[in-house]
């Protein structure tokens, strides 16, 4: 018992602190655009980011990326390091025609993309400006996400978390420098955020590319794609991708609904939004690294092991997520008024609000995330893509624009249907954990 806990702290705590890292920027971000620029700032970098993060999550770090990771470790399972490397190549190449792709679209359909998620006046300025710059960055963003997606199939969360710990530094720094005009750098606000993260992005991509070398294979973008692994990859991409697809674009609907209640609302709402994300990043973590040891238990054939490594991570990550819904809870207004200025009590007031409700899903999300990370590591991405895709189209969305958009309900309304639609969802995926385990699933 006590091998397989610290075996899935050594790879967790690396994944948890690269998440965390990475949400940090955004959490940072906002900080220091609130302070400089108040509610505006706030909303802008908060919806251009939103539509960011919808859809290169969707395309390639929860869609391409879990299935290189997964792919990835269960070849190294078995013991098949030819097979690995070919995946790996596979996933890097066509992740990145994607990622080239996206990154046009988003360059030339900014403002378009705004004006689509009902942005508008001052807001729609700054917010266009914001995501036209970070456009830029994108496709480093990505190649970041696929590279890091290689490592930790291989049992390596270390890179990643170096390389998201250089990012950080480079961000803050630019941050805090091009917001607010100093060292005598003008005073760019909203803009020298955007500029900060693009050139934190290109930093770390290259910092990874001369890191490959660590890969126990070496990686080859002119290997000729084989057909049959290219088919094993696509079809584990496609349901994971369309899994964070249900999930993000209803929760885009979310925003725009949100909008519709005023400035007051949306500011709060993403205020709350972006102090639980980093509650996030543990559970994420953790489900991380179940992905991976799954996958190498499932590689080796090994089904008991599977499940002993799940078992564990759920209590980890139960455990974890528990203490953060406790300050939460306790703690909400400490925590959401270092986001904005101490002027803006509504704002104060109603995040802190939405923290308390937000404290009442931490457990469910916690078993959500470590259960959906065990099935795609044994293969399985359509059980977590139909469960997400219920409790999102079926269960939240309906419920969140009759009482948001329809009933005009205040915006604590959309914290109580979310926190109702994790529980159902954990409900159900424990429920098929507990029925089945991994003795369904299929093996490379």
């Amino acid at each position: 018992m006590f091998k397989i806990i610290l075996e899935i702290l050594k790879l967790s705590i690396p994944a948890m602190g690269e998440m965390i890292l990475y949400m940090l920027i955004w959490v940072l971000d906002t900080v220091m655009v609130g302070k400089y620029a108040g509610g505006l700032g706030v909303s802008a970098v908060g919806i251009s980011s939103e539509i960011i993060y919808t859809f290169t999550n969707i395309i390639i770090s929860m869609g391409v990326s879990v299935s290189i990771t997964s792919l990835v470790s269960r070849s190294m399972g078995a013991g098949n390091l030819n097979l690995a490397k070919r995946y790996a190549n596979i996933g890097l190449k066509f992740g990145l025609v994607l990622a080239f792709l996206l990154n046009i679209i988003f360059f030339l359909f900014s403002r378009n993309l705004l004006i689509l998620a009902k942005t508008e006046g001052e807001v729609l300025n700054a917010a266009g400006r914001y995501f036209k710059i970070c456009s830029m960055g994108i496709t480093f963003n990505m190649l970041i996400s696929l590279i890091n997606s290689i490592f930790r199939g291989c049992k390596d969360n270390k890179t990643p978390l170096f390389t998201a710990a250089l990012i950080n530094v480079i961000n803050l720094s630019l941050d805090y420098i091009l917001i607010f005009g100093k060292f005598g750098a003008p005073a760019l606000g909203i803009d020298g955020a955007a500029i900060a993260t693009v050139a934190a992005n290109i930093t770390g991509a290259f910092f990874l590319f001369f890191k490959l070398k660590k890969l126990p294979f070496n990686l080859d973008l002119r290997e000729k794609i084989q057909k049959t692994e290219f088919v094993n990859l696509f079809k584990l991409a496609l349901p994971s991708g369309l899994q964070e697809g249900a999930f993000s674009i209803a929760r885009l609907f979310n925003v725009v609904f949100v909008m519709s209640l005023g400035s007051i609302s949306f500011s709060a709402n993403q205020i709350a939004n972006t102090i639980e994300s980093l509650s996030f990043m543990p559970g994420w973590g953790i489900s991380i690294s179940c992905m991976a040891l799954v996958g190498y238990s499932i590689g080796e054939k090994n089904l008991n092991k599977a499940k002993l490594y799940t078992d564990y991570s759920l209590l980890i990550a139960s455990l974890t997520m528990g203490a953060i819904a406790f300050i939460f809870f306790f703690f909400p207004h400490s925590l959401t008024s270092l986001f904005i200025k101490k002027s803006d009590v509504l704002v104060i007031d109603l995040a802190a609000a939405c923290m308390k409700i937000a404290a009442l899903e931490q457990i469910p999300m916690a078993l959500s995330m470590v259960l959906q990370g065990g099935m795609k590591g044994s293969g399985n991405a359509k059980t977590p893509f139909r469960i997400t895709l219920f409790t999102s189209w079926i269960i939240r969305l309906p419920l969140i624009w009759y009482l948001i958009y329809y009933l005009r309900k205040p915006v604590t309304f959309l914290w109580m249907v979310t926190a109702f639609s994790w529980t159902v969802q954990a409900a159900i995926l424990l429920y098929l954990y507990k029925k089945r385990g991994y003795s369904k699933e299929k093996t490379i």
